[in-house]
C-alpha cells in the first residue's frame, strides 16, 4: 500500500505536470515562444514575453496547490529555466526535465510543508 503523503504527492504531480503541458504547449502561442527569448523579440520586448509565459505557469501551480508563495517560485524558476534554454544552454528534454523537477519540489513542499492533502480544486 502507497504510504498518503506520497499518493498526495503523486496527485498533485500529476496535476502539476497536466497545468504545464496545458501552459507550455496551448496556450504558448508561436510568437511567445520565439520573442520570449533575447534578440528574438519584435513586438514587445522579450522581457514581457518571458515573464508573461512564466506567469501562466506561476498561476496553474499556484492555483492546483492553494499555495500563492510556490506560485511566484514556479513564476522566478520558470523564467530562469526558459532564459537557459534561450540561451541555448541546453536542449528542451533538459528544459521539460527541469520543469517537471519544479514540479515535483511544488508537491513535495505543499504536502510536507503545508500539508496540503488534495488539490483545493478538488475540494468539497
Amino acid at each position: 500500500m502507497v504510504p498518503e503523503g506520497l499518493s498526495h504527492i503523486a496527485d498533485l504531480v500529476a496535476f502539476l505536470a497536466m497545468a504545464h503541458c496545458v501552459a507550455d504547449y496551448p496556450l504558448q502561442t508561436d510568437r511567445i515562444a520565439v520573442e520570449k527569448c533575447p534578440g528574438c523579440d519584435s513586438t514587445l520586448n522579450w522581457r514581457w514575453w518571458l515573464c508573461a509565459h512564466a506567469g501562466v505557469h506561476g498561476f496553474f501551480v499556484a492555483l492546483i496547490t492553494g499555495l500563492p508563495i510556490l506560485g511566484v517560485g514556479e513564476w522566478i524558476l520558470h523564467v530562469l529555466i526558459d532564459y537557459g534554454k534561450c540561451r541555448k544552454l541546453y536542449n528542451l528534454a533538459v528544459d521539460q526535465a527541469l520543469h517537471i523537477a519544479c514540479k515535483i519540489l511544488w508537491a513535495g513542499i505543499s504536502v510536507s510543508v503545508f500539508q496540503v492533502s488534495v488539490s483545493p480544486l478538488l475540494r468539497r
